[in-house]
């Protein structure tokens, strides 16, 4: 999962950081809403959480300004506005949730599993492919019933995958979704994690497009 977070106050925004990539997930963070602009025309992302107190542009306007765009990805709003009429606001200019701050950091990552849970499509609490079976909640992988461990960039990998079965990645597609700007990335270490995935779950899980990238099939 490749989140973007969009909030100005150091404290929290390393703290939101910190949390979330301990948990395997990418996240990109950034302090200003023109920044975010950019990073949203210049990469994929899964979910955006957005604060709405941004020095240069409101929050409000920036999620209208996603919206007007077309972009329909996820947005959590997360701010210290909580007046209902505020939360109004927020939900009718196009937000998918809403946290108020101070907020505990177990709500926002349940929050944020939801949201992205059900743009992939998925009713249940539970991810199942096949004979895979996948508790975002605990982080726990069942294969025919037997659970198996994968390292967290294992973990993340296979979320990708099943977040968007059928979908064809190229290898910088995957890295930009396993690694964040920062993060440095070996020239075979995506080829090493498909390797022990696919020896994990199975080979026939992962196809191979020649000359192309990876996918698994359409549910």
């Amino acid at each position: 999962m490749r989140l973007l977070l969009v909030e100005d106050d150091p404290l929290i925004g390393q703290g939101i950081s910190d949390a979330l990539t301990l948990q395997g997930e990418s996240l990109e963070w950034v302090t200003r809403g023109s920044h975010a602009l950019h990073a949203l025309a210049d990469s994929d992302f899964d979910l955006v959480v957005l604060d709405l107190g941004l020095p240069d542009i409101d929050g409000l306007q920036l999620l209208a300004d996603i919206r007007q765009r077309g972009d329909d990805l996820p947005v959590l709003i997360l701010t210290a506005r909580d007046q209902v009429s505020d939360r109004v606001a927020g939900l009718d200019s196009g937000a998918d949730d809403y946290l108020v701050k101070p907020f505990d950091v177990d709500e926002l990552r349940a929050r944020i599993r939801a949201l992205v849970r059900r743009r992939s499509g998925y009713s249940s609490a539970l991810i199942c492919y096949n004979q895979i079976k996948v508790d975002p909640s605990s982080r726990e992988v069942f294969c025919a019933e037997k659970e198996i461990k994968l390292s967290r960039r294992e973990y993340a990998l296979l979320m990708e995958f099943l977040h968007h079965p059928g979908q064809v990645f190229t290898r910088d597609q995957l890295n930009e979704r396993l690694y964040g700007w920062n993060d440095g990335v070996e020239s075979n270490s995506l080829e090493v994690h498909i390797h022990h995935l696919r020896k994990k779950v199975g080979s026939g899980l992962i196809h191979t497009v020649r000359g192309v990238g990876y996918r698994i099939d359409p549910l």
